[in-house]
């Protein structure tokens, strides 16, 4: 979801000649297994400084993080904790395994955000010998949390910290048995992307890091604990103690952990659902595909790295549609149609396994490599289960969101319609608000420029070349000129790299993926708005979400009530159970004025807590004083059982004053 000096730097560097990126000498630090104090002799040699970044006094190039991977990095860690759902608290302690890249340094700088640090032990390698040593826990900021500061004694690379987390924690939501589908019992699950890790663990939180753990949660009789790792063989519900590892280095943003009555259902070898008893059997059948998926990914991209691939499916105040964590993605239950019409979300998560978790972004300005090449292989995926035509649906409605998320940019927010802006300068935000789809379509014009077979083969090459590793634009960039441009001179050039990843907006010359599906609903939505075609003489039979969706979507803005109140008389929107469908809807009625919307209106909004869902129509309902009121007083009800992470961005929203 979010990233060193790529914008002028891209302008300046591409235009040196076609082979100018090879590599890049700031920033290649933040792509090797084991941190540089000075970049590779080949990328000195072959490339003219870029725009100086702004750095941390040994030149790291992550705004988000406190952390000194140049003076230590963490190899492993374990987390050892007790799960207390009468103080909403996670308490025990965090070994970490670190190497001293730098010999001489002397303080450990981790990342926390509202943790009690009860004591800070250091041992040698391979001992046991914990002595307490001296800390500091600097002023909290509230972006970043506090800095933990560590004094390490010469020979000490084992560093064991005893914590509680705070009840708030940004990163962990804590239900009492009435917000779960049970009632019986409570709930706890965590959201450690982006800069959320530190909420639950003194952890160095970078993308950059990647480090193998192991965990042992206890929890109260009769819950079960998951985690996105393997599980113990001796793990089983009516234990109160599970254990976990995670032999693969993952970035401390992929960390996951829930806890509650939660049932098991196999779908196929390597894959099978997790979920509360009464909605265990109804997400098995609507993730009845993702074998299928899983072996089509494969194909494409190579070998599935990480053992199994299951789901989590949580309670509806989950922020997101749904989070890659490897082995366990979890996923919100607004997906659940019982048609399968939402299972993209389920083939984005799921190619994460590739792009984000096995090759991931290494600062949250380069959050394109994780998230734009996981929509474009989303795409592939549903083309490859479902057929060309249903990627093309996809490939619309996503084309669609992107343009309208270009529109919706303001004069002072134009910066995130670039690929990779400089984080740096925009303290407090996540970086594009377009990556997604923008990134995605930048692979469409590879795919379109150099062919199919060939992108493929480049980018599993990018697979195998740095998997478990993290990367940069500029790197992938670099290997894009070195490989594919080498390869097929004159197929696409420097300004073409810098019109889609430096500049803002969609580059004129962009070529769309058409849907002829699409484009009939265009012409029937078209005449129904001129007039020349009656709502009862529309030819919806058959229509799938995602052509509702397109219609609703850019149906023009206000649209005469009598005709919207024909379409819900006619459709049941206002009542529908799908929840894109419904959402989609509502803002087209906020905005027609459409009266009696809000027994419906009020049920969503205190109902989900999907942030993509609910935080559009809060920001429609503030366009009038009417439902300025009502949005106030809806919010005050919903807001305790909204995620943090959703309460913060809500906050904002809604207790600024009118």
């Amino acid at each position: 979801m979010e990233q060193p000096e790529v914008s002028r730097a891209i302008r300046k560097y591409v235009t040196r000649g076609p082979f100018a990126m090879v590599a890049i000498a700031l920033l290649t630090v933040g792509c090797q297994s084991t941190p540089q104090a000075k970049p590779a002799a080949r990328a000195a040699a072959s490339l003219p400084a870029s725009v100086p970044l702004v750095t941390t006094p040994h030149n790291w190039p992550d705004s988000k993080s406190y952390a000194d991977p140049l003076s230590f990095v963490t190899r492993s860690f374990d987390l050892d904790l007790d799960v207390d759902f009468g103080s909403s608290q996670l308490r025990g302690s965090a070994t970490l395994e670190l190497e001293r890249v730098d010999p001489s340094a002397r303080d450990l700088v981790l990342d926390t955000r509202d943790l009690q640090i009860d004591s800070v032990s250091t041992a040698p390698a391979g001992s046991d010998d914990f002595r307490r040593v001296r800390f500091v826990l600097d002023r909290r900021d509230d972006e970043l949390g506090s800095a933990l500061r560590i004094v390490m004694p010469r020979n000490a690379v084992r560093v064991r910290i005893a914590y509680a987390t705070s009840p708030q924690a940004s990163g962990l939501q804590w239900l009492q048995p009435s917000q779960t589908a049970g009632k019986q019992s409570p709930f706890l699950f965590s959201q450690a992307q982006a800069l959320h890790a530190r909420s639950m663990a003194p952890l160095q939180d970078t993308p950059w890091i990647r480090a193998t753990y192991t965990a042992t949660l206890r929890v109260p009789d009769g819950l079960v604990a998951v985690m996105a790792a393997e599980a113990d063989a001796a793990n089983r519900r009516g234990q109160t103690t599970f254990r976990f590892r995670m032999p693969q280095p993952i970035p401390s943003y992929l960390l996951a952990l829930a806890v509650g009555d939660l049932d098991f259902r196999v779908i196929g070898p390597r894959t099978g659902v997790w979920a509360e008893p009464s909605k265990v059997d109804a997400a098995a059948k609507e993730f009845e595909d993702a074998e299928a998926m899983l072996a089509k990914t494969e194909a494409l991209y190579g070998p599935y790295r990480w053992g199994r691939y299951d789901v989590l499916m949580l309670p509806p105040s989950f922020p997101y549609g749904g989070m890659e964590n490897p082995r366990l993605t979890f996923m919100t239950p607004t997906v659940i149609a019982g048609d399968k019409s939402l299972v993209g979300v389920l083939a984005h998560e799921l190619a994460h396994s590739w792009s984000g978790n096995l090759v991931t972004n290494a600062t949250w300005r380069d959050g394109w490599l994780n998230e734009g090449f996981t929509t474009y292989f989303e795409r592939r995926i549903m083309e490859a289960v479902y057929g060309e035509e249903r990627a093309r649906l996809e490939w619309g409605v996503g084309q669609q969101d992107l343009r309208g998320a270009l529109a919706e940019l303001k004069p002072d927010e134009a910066w995130q319609g670039a690929l990779a802006p400089d984080l740096s300068l925009h303290k407090g935000q996540d970086g594009s608000a377009v990556a997604y789809e923008k990134g995605a379509l930048f692979l469409y014009q590879l795919e379109r420029r150099f062919g199919r077979s060939q992108l493929d083969a480049f980018l599993q090459g990018w697979f195998d070349r740095h998997a478990f590793t993290s990367v940069t634009t500029p790197q992938f960039v670099a290997e894009l000129q070195d490989g594919l441009m080498r390869q097929y001179p004159g197929r696409i050039d420097a300004a073409f790299l810098a019109r889609w990843i430096d500049d803002a907006g969609l580059p004129a010359d962009a070529e769309l993926v058409q849907s002829d599906t699409l484009a009939r609903v265009d012409v029937q939505r078209m005449r129904w708005e001129q007039g020349s075609l009656a709502t009862d003489a529309l030819q919806t039979s058959g229509w799938t979400v995602q052509e509702w969706l397109h219609f609703l979507n850019r149906a023009s803005r206000p649209q005469p009530v009598a005709r919207l109140q024909e379409m819900d008389r006619r459709y049941q929107f206002t009542v529908s159970s799908n929840a894109e469908i419904a959402h989609a809807w509502f803002r087209l009625a906020l905005a027609s004025g459409y009266p009696g919307l809000e027994p419906a209106l009020q049920s969503y909004l205190v109902g989900i807590g999907r942030l993509k869902l609910v935080e559009p129509l809060y920001e429609d309902l503030l366009l009038s004083p009417s439902g300025s009121e009502f949005a106030r007083r809806v919010y005050a009800q919903a807001r305790p059982g909204y995620h943090v992470i959703a309460q913060i961005r809500l906050d904002r929203l809604l207790q600024a004053p009118p």
